[in-house]
């Protein structure tokens, strides 16, 4: 990373630390970190080079983020090689990171659990497994539906709404619509 300022230098290997605890392996969280700051399309040469990776890991690399829909591919008239780029929008990006960990986590394990509670229960512990799993189940719709309702908001909205923060608590207070909630003891 010799040929990158201090400061892309920085943000490339943070990217890389935090990857692995994002479910990303250190070297695709680089990857797509170079690409975000880049100031125009980069081609994967270009990458294996700025990040001194071997071409075969860029290559490895590129094809997840593509899985993820976190780069786009991009050609140039006259030159064969292909180039990658990253939306800058951060809106943007984190709508697409959302959409796609609820198509790969949040989907099969919603339909695992509707097949489960279509399941007659055979035991007495069966049914409180069940009972459970229903109320799991409730619960990750609820979040999937706001998250539609949330995905249907402009930006601008959306922003707002996030920057309400405890404003919203204490308005569900004064109108009483808030139950409150004991605390828990964490020992």
């Amino acid at each position: 990373m010799s040929q990158l300022s201090p400061l892309v230098s920085a943000f490339v290997g943070h990217f890389g630390e935090m990857g692995s605890r994002w479910g990303i392996n250190r070297t695709v969280g680089q990857i797509y970190a170079l690409i975000f700051v880049a100031p125009e399309p980069v081609h994967a040469d270009e990458i294996a080079e700025k990040l001194e990776f071997s071409r075969s890991n860029v290559s490895m690399g590129l094809k997840e983020l593509q899985a993820w829909r976190l780069v786009k591919l991009r050609h140039f008239p006259g030159d064969r090689r292909e180039y990658f780029e990253a939306p800058s929008d951060a809106w943007e990006i984190f709508q697409t990171l959302a959409a796609e960990r609820r198509r790969r986590e949040i989907e099969p394990t919603l339909s695992m659990l509707r097949n489960a509670l279509l399941e007659h229960p055979a035991t007495e512990a069966d049914r409180i497994a069940q009972e459970r799993m229903k109320g799991m189940h409730d619960l990750i719709e609820l979040m999937t539906t706001w998250f539609d309702d949330v995905q249907r908001l402009d930006q601008q909205t959306l922003s707002q709404l996030m920057k309400m923060g405890s404003k919203v608590q204490r308005l569900l207070e004064f109108t009483g619509k808030l139950k409150p909630t004991p605390t828990k003891d964490i020992a």
